[in-house]
């Protein structure tokens, strides 16, 4: 792991709906190149850790990314700072075309010229949507939704990513597709911050991961130690 300090810190973490606590206190640390997974059954807080973190639910406690708190900014300049969520579901628009989705995401942007490039090489990493460059969004197979909300979301430049169970839905062919993609973005420069049910894809491309239980971090370790501890193969692995 690197010497430098992480590109994101999260240090006590609470986030609340009412007088539901949903997350109790959590605190990670992601390093710039990283994969790191987030496991848990459902209920245990993930999605609601990566709303917090992305600006779109309040939380208390400290987040830091990239040397920057992130207490009381605002959804669309967290993105600004090169933090993209793609969310569970993965939230494109359905009745606009592939290239206008592609397009919304650099609503921050003002570079004409780095947008066409920038279109261009998520168009060359996701060939099936440079097929369906004017077709809704709504009208693609449920992978290439998955794609499209990934590329919407390196449009944004970004140098984290956010993912919500991005393996949701899809068959195992694709899951297998999707994750290889996902490996590719990483060894390009993007470092992931990842949500998955399927723990054992997770903890295949992950380095790092955290183990989460009723809103707290219950255990956490390198991939490795993860999948062979007895309570991970128990309750994620199948035994």
């Amino acid at each position: 792991m690197s010497a430098k300090p992480p590109l994101l810190e999260v240090k006590d973490l609470a986030v609340s709906y009412g007088s539901l606590r949903a997350v109790k206190g959590i605190s990670l640390e992601v390093h710039e190149g990283e994969i790191v997974t987030l496991m848990g059954a459902n209920g245990a807080g993930k999605s609601s850790i990566l709303s917090a973190l992305s600006g779109l639910t309040p939380f208390q406690g400290t987040v830091r990314f990239d040397g920057q708190d992130l207490r009381r900014v605002p959804a669309d300049r967290i993105v600004a700072l090169g933090m993209a969520h793609v969310p569970e579901g993965r939230g494109i628009f359905g009745d606009l075309t592939v290239r206008e989705n592609l397009r919304l995401a650099t609503w921050i942007r003002h570079d004409r010229e780095g947008i066409r490039a920038d279109t261009e090489r998520v168009l060359d990493r996701f060939p099936r949507l440079r097929d369906r460059l004017e077709q809704p969004g709504g009208t693609l197979s449920g992978g290439e939704q998955q794609m499209l909300a990934v590329a919407r979301a390196l449009m944004s430049r970004a140098k984290l990513l956010l993912l919500d169970e991005p393996s949701m839905g899809l068959s195992p062919v694709l899951v297998r597709e999707i994750f290889g993609i996902l490996q590719e973005i990483n060894r390009q420069g993007v470092t992931l911050l990842l949500v998955e049910q399927n723990a054992n894809m997770a903890l295949r491309i992950a380095s790092r991961g955290y183990v989460l239980e009723t809103g707290q971090v219950a255990f956490s370790g390198a991939s490795g130690d993860l999948r062979s501890d007895p309570r991970v193969r128990k309750a994620y692995l199948g035994g």
